[in-house]
């Protein structure tokens, strides 16, 4: 996995975001092909599989390093977007863990959904016999054993809104290091602000700043291993609701690691 992250450090967030200090763009690396037919994998979803183009999933898990054997603990799986993909990346020797932090919500921005009882369904499947819902976790996250990676997609900012509490972000990122095992990663893909907006549209318009973004979670002890554009939509200019964008918003992917 040590490997693996050595491509992490040269990439970049468009120049959008301003973070500093800055780093060139470099290419985003080379998709394995256990990613590729992860994502080619025709049980998923025909719906899910038509956002590949603009939510580009091969490109956020071939930058994270996710690979078979792995074990990955999924923040708010959602509809299971990512759940069925890290599912057969990971494969029959790979665990998936599901958890909500906090109360499991179901009404999250514009959808009004039981995401506990699908991803429990989903896991009764042969298919995704690897994913495991872990319906107690609650704010302590607690999880069977250590894991290779903490993955959440486009939920950090609920993180900071009354769907879960909010939560202590201090407290709960100390909890998702604790849970890592030592240089395990912790990946982070959220709907971008514009620069400086801090955590102010996390309710309103369903972002967070990355800055603000690595500021609380660098403050919990992690180690920031890389950032990435590969999901990145200039057209995004950061003002509107993300609902209704078809998914071609801005979004900032960040790897941290724990020493």
């Amino acid at each position: 996995m040590l490997k693996a992250r050595s491509l992490a450090t040269m990439t970049a967030i468009v120049g959008a975001f301003a973070l500093a200090p800055a780093f060139a763009a470099t290419p985003a690396p080379a998709v394995p092909a256990y990613v590729t037919a992860a994502v080619n994998d025709p049980a998923r979803p025909a719906k899910q599989k038509a956002l590949d183009v603009n939510r580009r999933p091969q490109l956020a898990i071939a930058f994270a390093g996710v690979k078979p054997g792995d074990s990955v603990l999924e923040l708010v799986p959602g509809g299971g977007y990512y759940t069925r993909i890290l599912s057969k990346v990971v494969g029959p020797k790979g665990k998936v863990y599901e958890a909500f932090p906090g109360p499991v919500p179901v009404h999250m921005g514009h959808r009004t959904y039981n995401a506990l009882a699908a991803v429990t369904k989903l896991s009764h499947t042969a298919a995704y016999a690897n994913v495991i819902p872990l319906p107690n976790a609650g704010k302590s996250l607690k999880i069977p054993h250590k894991v290779d990676f903490v993955w959440t997609a486009d939920n950090y900012h609920d993180f900071h809104n009354k769907s879960f509490g909010p939560l202590n972000m201090l407290a709960f990122n100390k909890a998702v290091y604790r849970d890592l095992k030592p240089g395990g990663i912790y990946v982070i893909i959220d709907h971008a602000t514009a620069p400086g907006k801090g955590m102010t549209e996390t309710q309103t318009l369903h972002r967070s700043d990355p800055a603000a973004t690595k500021e609380e979670v660098l403050a919990a002890g992690f180690k920031f291993d890389g950032q990435s554009d590969a999901l990145a939509h200039p057209s995004d200019h950061h003002t509107k609701v993300v609902f209704g964008l078809h998914w071609r918003v801005d979004d900032y992917l960040f790897l941290f690691k724990k020493p």
